[in-house]
C-alpha cells in the first residue's frame, strides 16, 4: 500500500513538471498547437490493484516523453529578436502610413486652396472690367497689357552724312547707299538709311519705318512732326512747306486731290469747244450711222442695263483718276526728296568739318576787327557790351 502512494505521488510530481512545462511553452509561443493533442492520463484512485499501476506506469512514461519536448532549445532567444524586429517594421510601415496620408492632405489643402485663389482673381477681374464700363475709374485688362516685349517708342535725334565713293554708307533699305547722297541715323548709332528711301518709304508705307531699327525709336513723330525739336522739316524753308505740309499732308491728301480735280475740270472747260466740234463730227458722220444696228440696241435697252453700263463707265473714269493722282502724288514725294537732299544740314562727315571752320574763321575775323580798333573806340563798344548786357 505504502508502494502504491509512493508511486502516485510520483506521478502527480510529474503530472505537475508537465503542466509548468506546458505553460512555459504557451508562454514563449514555440509549442501552443503541439499541446492540443496532450490528454491527462485517468488515474482516480489512490488504492488501485496491480491492472491500474501497469497503466498508471504506462502514462507515466507517456509523461516523460511530453516532458522533455517543451524543454528542449529550439531557437527561442531567435524567436524573440524575430518578434522584436517584426514590431519595429511595424511601427515603421505605420509611421509611413500616416505620413502618406498627411501628405495626400495637404496636398488636397494646397489644391483647394489655389483653386480659391484663382478664382477670387477672376471674379475681381470680373467686377473691375464690369465697374470700369459704368464709369468707375479701375484699371482694366486693356489698360495694364502691352505686347509682349514691346517698349513705347523714344523720340532722339539725327545724325546726317554724305555717302560718297571714298567713304561709302551702308544703307537698311537697299544695304549700300548711292554716292553723293545723303544718309541719316539715329543720334550715336551707325544705322545709315538713304534719306530719298526714307521720305519715299514714308510717303508709300509708314508702318515699315520703325520696324527699320526694331520699332526702338519714334522716327515719324521725331524727325517729320511739326511739334518734334528734332523735326527735319524746320529746315526745308516756304517751298518745302507747302510740298510737304499743304499738298501731301494737307487734309490726309484731300487738298492735292482737290487739285487735282479743279486741274482736270479746267482744262476741259478750256477745252469745251474743241471737243463739241469734234463730238458734233463724229454724230453726223457716215461711219457713225452706219453701225447702227450696234449700238442701236445699247439706246434702245431698258434702264438696269443702262444703270450697269454708266456703272461701268463711272468705274472706269475713277480707275483712270486714281492712276493719275498716284503718278502726281510721286512725282511731288520726289520732288520732296530732293528738297530734303538739299537743305537737311551735315552733322557727321569733311563737309560738317568744313562748316565748322569757316564758323570759327567768322569768329576769328570778327575779333581782328575788334583788335584793330582804337583804343578809345574799343573802350566805346565796351560801354556799349555793358549797356546793352542783359
Amino acid at each position: 500500500c505504502n508502494r502504491n502512494i509512493t508511486t502516485t505521488m510520483m506521478i502527480c510530481h510529474r503530472y505537475l513538471l508537465a503542466t509548468l512545462a506546458i505553460a512555459l511553452s504557451i508562454e514563449r509561443g514555440t509549442a501552443a498547437g503541439s499541446h492540443s493533442s496532450w490528454r491527462r492520463p485517468s488515474c482516480n484512485s489512490f488504492a488501485t490493484v496491480t491492472s491500474e499501476n501497469t497503466r498508471c506506469a504506462s502514462s507515466s512514461s507517456i509523461t516523460d516523453d511530453a516532458l522533455n519536448l517543451p524543454l528542449k532549445l529550439r531557437g527561442g532567444s531567435t524567436i524573440a529578436d524575430d518578434g522584436e524586429i517584426t514590431d519595429e517594421e511595424d511601427e515603421e510601415e505605420e509611421q509611413r502610413k500616416i505620413q502618406q496620408q498627411k501628405k495626400e492632405e495637404f496636398e488636397k489643402l494646397s489644391k483647394y486652396r489655389t483653386e480659391q485663389q484663382i478664382l477670387y482673381q477672376i471674379r475681381s477681374t470680373y467686377l473691375s472690367e464690369m465697374l470700369a464700363l459704368r464709369g468707375v475709374p479701375l484699371p482694366t485688362i486693356t489698360s495694364v497689357s502691352t505686347a509682349d516685349g514691346d517698349k513705347p517708342p523714344e523720340k532722339v535725334d539725327w545724325d546726317c552724312a554724305m555717302c560718297t565713293e571714298e567713304n561709302p554708307k551702308s544703307c537698311l533699305y537697299s544695304f549700300d547707299a548711292e554716292p553723293n547722297t545723303k544718309v541719316v541715323a539715329p543720334l550715336g548709332t551707325d544705322q545709315w538709311i538713304s534719306l530719298s528711301a526714307l521720305n519715299r518709304l514714308r510717303r508709300t508705307d509708314p508702318t515699315k519705318v520703325e520696324p527699320m531699327w526694331h520699332s526702338r525709336y519714334s522716327i515719324l513723330k521725331s524727325w517729320f512732326a511739326d511739334e518734334s525739336e528734332f523735326s527735319m522739316l524746320q529746315h526745308v524753308g516756304v517751298k518745302g512747306f507747302l510740298v510737304s505740309s499743304v499738298l501731301l499732308d494737307g487734309g490726309n491728301g484731300l487738298v492735292l486731290r482737290s487739285l487735282l480735280i479743279m486741274t482736270v475740270l479746267s482744262v476741259i472747260i478750256t477745252l469745251m469747244p474743241l471737243l463739241e466740234f469734234i463730238v458734233g463730227r463724229i454724230i453726223v458722220s457716215a461711219p457713225f450711222w452706219a453701225q447702227w444696228t450696234t449700238w442701236g440696241r445699247v439706246v434702245r435697252a431698258g434702264f438696269p442695263l443702262k444703270l450697269l453700263l454708266g456703272q461701268l463707265a463711272w468705274k472706269g473714269v475713277a480707275t483712270t483718276f486714281s492712276k493719275l493722282e498716284n503718278n502726281v502724288r510721286e512725282y511731288i514725294v520726289d520732288m520732296e526728296c530732293e528738297i530734303l537732299q538739299e537743305s537737311v544740314p551735315l552733322t557727321v562727315g569733311v563737309d560738317s568739318v568744313e562748316e565748322e571752320e569757316e564758323d570759327v574763321s567768322d569768329e576769328e575775323e570778327v575779333e581782328s576787327e575788334y583788335d584793330n580798333l582804337d583804343g578809345e573806340d574799343f573802350d566805346s563798344y565796351d560801354d556799349y557790351d555793358d549797356e546793352y548786357d542783359y
